[in-house]
C-alpha cells in the first residue's frame, strides 16, 4: 500500500550494536573463535601439550561417564565442555551441531548423542530470544520471546537441579537421559517454530499463524499442543491490544506496522467532495494480506467497526464503545468470546454512525433536497431560471459566464418556493465543455448519427447543477454520486428545454386558430407539433413517474431500516445506477435515437415562426407565381420535418423492443412511443 505511514523503530545504544549478544551466544561465538580447529580439537597424544586436556579415551569407562555427564550439563545450556564441542555450519541456513571426542566409549557416545538434539533446540530458542527482542522485530515477537525466555528459565532450573544431583553423586548418564526426555517434545516443537520464523523473517500475524498451525499439527500430543497454545496466547496479547484500541476507539496504535489493517494517510476526507475518483472510503483503511487465522472470518467486520468510529471522531463526535460493553479480547475458550465482543462493538459503532448522519446531519433531508433540484422534483425554480437565463444559455459553451448563471440561479431560488428550503444555498451551477453523449463516451467522430457539432454546442446542452456536500455526508453523497445525479439532470433539463420550445410553437399555432388557414400547411404543421409535443411529454412522464419516483421511494424505504453506513452507500448507489439505466443514459443506441429526435424537434420549433408567418403571408400575396413557389417551399419544409421525425420515431420502436429483452422496463417506454407514432 502506497503512502503508508513509515515505521520508525526506537534507536538502540551503540554498545548494543557492537556487542548485540551479551549472554550465551556471545560467549559461545567468542570461545569458538579462540579455539583450535575441530580436527585438532581432541589430540590423542597429550604429552607434548601440557595446556590441553588428554583424550577422554585415556580414562576408564566409569571416569569417562562422570566427565561426559559434566560436559552434557554444560551443553544443555549451550556451553561447550572439555570433550563436547559445538560446530556451526554457515550456508543457506545456519545450523549447529554437537560432537564428542571420538575416543569416548561407544555406549557413552550413543547416550550422549541422544541428548544432543535437546542441546541444539536450546541454542536455537536462546538465539531466537536474543535476536527477536530487538525493536525492529515488533511487539508480537517481543511477547513471544518473553514467553520463551520464561520457559528457558524453567529449563535452566531443571538443568541446575540435575547438576545438583550430579554433585551429590546421584546422577548417571542413563538417569540424565531419563530426566531429559519429557522436555524433548516441547523443545523440538518450539525449535521448529523459531527456526521457521527466523528463516522467513515472520513478524506480527505471521508469527501468530505459524504458532497456531503448529499447535493444530500437534493435536496428538496434548502437552505440546497446550504449550504452543499458551505461547500463542502470550504472543497475541500485544496484538490484541492493538485490536482492542481499533474496535473500541477507532484508533490504530501500531508502532511496528504489524496490524492487519493499513492506514493510507495521503487520502484525505476532503477528496470525497472534490474528486469523482476518490477512494477515501474504500482505501483510507484497508486489509493487508497477512491476517491472523483466528480473525480471518471477521476481518471485514473489524475493519468497518474502526472505520465507523474513526468517522465519528473526524466529525468531532468523540464516541467510543461504552466501558460497560467492553471486554478484554482473548483468543482461547470454547465460547469464542472475542467474536461476540467484536460483533457487539461493530453493532454499536454501526448504529451510532447511522443515527449520527441521519439525525444530526439529516441525510434523508439532503437527499430529498438533491431530488428537488437535480431530479427536477420541484421545478418551479427551474421554469423561472430558464426564462431569465435564456439569453445566457443560448450562447456558445465557451462564451457562457458561469458567474452570471450563478447569480441568475440565486435570484430564481430566492423568488420561488425554493427559498423556504434551508439547503438551497448549497446549490451551484456549472457548465461542462462537452455534450452529454461525449461525456458518456458515446460520441464518436466516425458515428453517422452524430447529433451535435462540438463548435455549435450551447449552454443548454452543457448546463448542470452541483451541490455542496460536507463531511460526513460526503461518504454517501460523494463527488462520484453527484456526477451521476448531474448526468440525469442534464438529460432532464434538455428534455424540459425541448418541451418548452415545442410549447412555444404550439402557442403560435393556437394564436392563429381564428384565422383562415385553409389551403395552407398550417394544419399539417399543427399535427406535427402535437405529435412532437406528445412524444417529449411522454418521455418526461416516463422518466419522472416510471423511473425516478418509484426508485426513489424504494431507496427511501430501505434507508429507514439500514443499520450501517455501508448499507446506506449500497442502497444509494443502487438507486443511482438503476436511475441511470432507466433514464437511458447507459444504453447508447436508445440514447442516440432520443438525442436525434430532440434535435429534430428543436429544429422544427426554431423554424415554426417562419413557417407560420410565411403561410399567413402567402394568403395575402398578390403575385400568384411567387405565392406558389413560397407555398411549395413551406409545405416541403414541413414535410421534411414530418418525414424525418416519423422515420426516427419508427426506427426507435424496434430499438426499444430489442432492448426490452434485456431491460424489461423499456417496455413501458416502448408502449408510449408506439402510441405516439400511431397518432
Amino acid at each position: 500500500m502506497e503512502s503508508m505511514s513509515p515505521i520508525s523503530c526506537p534507536t538502540t545504544p551503540r554498545w548494543n550494536q557492537d556487542r548485540p549478544f551479551l549472554t550465551g551466544r556471545f560467549h559461545q561465538e567468542t570461545r569458538a573463535s579462540s579455539k583450535l580447529a575441530d580436527s585438532k580439537r581432541f589430540p590423542v597424544d597429550s604429552s607434548s601439550s601440557s595446556g590441553v586436556d588428554q583424550a577422554i579415551g585415556c580414562h576408564e569407562t566409569p571416569l569417562q561417564e562422570l566427565i561426559v555427564i559434566d560436559d552434557l550439563l554444560s551443553a544443555l545450556v549451550g556451553i561447550e565442555g572439555r570433550y563436547i564441542s559445538i560446530i556451526r555450519f554457515h550456508g543457506k541456513e545456519d545450523r549447529i551441531a554437537f560432537q564428542v571426542d571420538p575416543s569416548m566409549d561407544l555406549a557413552l557416545q550413543e547416550l550422549a548423542k541422544r541428548i544432543f538434539p535437546l542441546c541444539e533446540y536450546y541454542l536455537l530458542i536462546d538465539q531466537f530470544v536474543e535476536s527477536s527482542s530487538q525493536f525492529k522485530n515488533g511487539l508480537v515477537n517481543h511477547a513471544f520471546a518473553a514467553a520463551l525466555r520464561a520457559l528457558l528459565l524453567d529449563y535452566q532450573a531443571m538443568v541446575a537441579q540435575l547438576e545438583h544431583q550430579f554433585r551429590l553423586g546421584r546422577l548417571s548418564i542413563q538417569g540424565l537421559w531419563f530426566y531429559c526426555q519429557p522436555m524433548m517434545g516441547s523443545m523440538r516443537a518450539l525449535a521448529a517454530v523459531v527456526q521457521q520464523a527466523s528463516t522467513k523473517h515472520f513478524v506480527g500475524s505471521g508469527v501468530l499463524n505459524l504458532l497456531q498451525s503448529q499447535a493444530k499439527a500437534m493435536a496428538g500430543d496434548n502437552s505440546v499442543r497446550s504449550l504452543l497454545e499458551k505461547m500463542t496466547e502470550c504472543a497475541s496479547n500485544a496484538y490484541l491490544s492493538i485490536l482492542e484500541r481499533w474496535v473500541y476507539e477507532g484508533i490504530i496504535e501500531d508502532p511496528y506496522g504489524e496490524f492487519f489493517i493499513a492506514e493510507n494517510r495521503s487520502l484525505k476526507k476532503e477528496s470525497l467532495s472534490q474528486d469523482s475518483t476518490a477512494k477515501y472510503w474504500s482505501q483510507r483503511y484497508s486489509l493487508k494480506d497477512t491476517i491472523p487465522g483466528f480473525l480471518a472470518n471477521i476481518a471485514a467486520t473489524i475493519l468497518t467497526t474502526g472505520k465507523y468510529l474513526n468517522v465519528m471522531r473526524e466529525c468531532g463526535h468523540n464516541v467510543q464503545v461504552p466501558i460497560s460493553e467492553r471486554s478484554k479480547l482473548t483468543i482461547f475458550g470454547s465460547n469464542h468470546h472475542y467474536l461476540e465482543c467484536i460483533k457487539a462493538a461493530h453493532e454499536f459503532a454501526s448504529i451510532e454512525l447511522v443515527n449520527l448522519i441521519k439525525d444530526k446531519y439529516d441525510l434523508i433531508g439532503r437527499l430529498r433536497s438533491i431530488k428537488h433540484y437535480l431530479l427536477l422534483d420541484q421545478g418551479d425554480f427551474l421554469v423561472h431560471f430558464m426564462d431569465i437565463a435564456r439569453e445566457e444559455l443560448n450562447k456558445k459553451v465557451h462564451e457562457v459566464s458561469v458567474e452570471k448563471l450563478q447569480s441568475l440561479l440565486d435570484l430564481a431560488l430566492r423568488t420561488t418556493a425554493a427559498a423556504a428550503d434551508p439547503c438551497h444555498e448549497d446549490l451551484t451551477c456549472c457548465v461542462d465543455r462537452a455534450s452529454l453523449l461525449t461525456t458518456l463516451g458515446m460520441h464518436k467522430d466516425s458515428d453517422s448519427n452524430n447529433i451535435e457539432d462540438p463548435v455549435s454546442i450551447t449552454g443548454l446542452e452543457t448546463f448542470s447543477l452541483s451541490y455542496k456536500v460536507q463531511w460526513p455526508l460526503s461518504i454517501v453523497i460523494s463527488k462520484k454520486a453527484l456526477s451521476k445525479y448531474q448526468l440525469i439532470f442534464r438529460f432532464l433539463f434538455h428534455c424540459k428545454h425541448v418541451e418548452r420550445q415545442l410549447c412555444g410553437a404550439w402557442q403560435i399555432h393556437q394564436g392563429i386558430r381564428s384565422m383562415n388557414s385553409k389551403g395552407t400547411a398550417i394544419p399539417r404543421s399543427s399535427l406535427l407539433c402535437r405529435s412532437m409535443l406528445k412524444f417529449i411529454s411522454s418521455l418526461l412522464h416516463y422518466l419522472t413517474f416510471e423511473v425516478l419516483e418509484p426508485n426513489w421511494h424504494v431507496m427511501h424505504d430501505r434507508l429507514q431500516s439500514t443499520r450501517s453506513v455501508d448499507e446506506v452507500i449500497q442502497h444509494h448507489d443502487f438507486f443511482l445506477d438503476k436511475c441511470l439505466r432507466g433514464c437511458l443514459l447507459l444504453l447508447p443506441d436508445v440514447l442516440k435515437k432520443m438525442e436525434k429526435l430532440k434535435s429534430v424537434c428543436l429544429q422544427y420549433a426554431a423554424a415554426t415562426q417562419w413557417l407560420i408567418s410565411s403561410s399567413i403571408d402567402i394568403n395575402s400575396q398578390s403575385h400568384p407565381q411567387k405565392t406558389m413557389i413560397r407555398d411549395t417551399t413551406v409545405t416541403e419544409s414541413i414535410f421534411n420535418f414530418e418525414r424525418e421525425f416519423n422515420s426516427e420515431l419508427q426506427s426507435l420502436g424496434p430499438v426499444l423492443s430489442k432492448g426490452s429483452q434485456a431491460e424489461p422496463y423499456l417496455t413501458h417506454l416502448s408502449q408510449w412511443i408506439l402510441g405516439v407514432s400511431k397518432e
